[in-house]
């Protein structure tokens, strides 16, 4: 016994309205979600963290690590490190658990249209 809802026929605007409202495409939402929110909250507070500290501890910012390197270079290049570490993460977990669900609901929608 399917639990999936069937696509209608007609026009492509309905057919697309008609796939937003199945449980399916709200399991892709959620998936997506799972994802997005939480690691865009991480970065936003990570990011947030590097300004402050650049405004308000500026004593402990210009720290000396190595040579002329201090802590707010290092913690600028950890900027860059942590979005490709993102979208590399992103993409494993596209690979994982979006892209599955997607294309179930792609070749729903395709196996209507015959």
């Amino acid at each position: 016994m399917s639990t999936e809802t069937p696509v209608p026929a007609g026009t492509d605007e309905n057919r697309y309205v008609a796939v937003a409202r199945t449980p399916e495409f709200d399991a892709l939402r959620r998936a997506l979600r799972r994802f997005v929110f939480p690691v865009s909250a991480a970065f936003l507070v990570w990011y947030a963290l590097y300004v402050l500290l650049s405004a308000y501890a500026r004593g402990f910012m210009s720290t000396k690590v190595v040579g002329h390197v201090n802590i707010a270079l290092i913690f600028g290049l950890l900027q860059f490190v942590s979005t490709f570490l993102i979208a590399w993460l992103y993409a494993r977990y596209a690979d994982r658990k979006i892209d599955p669900l997607a294309d179930d609901l792609r070749v729903k929608i395709e196996g209507g249209e015959q």
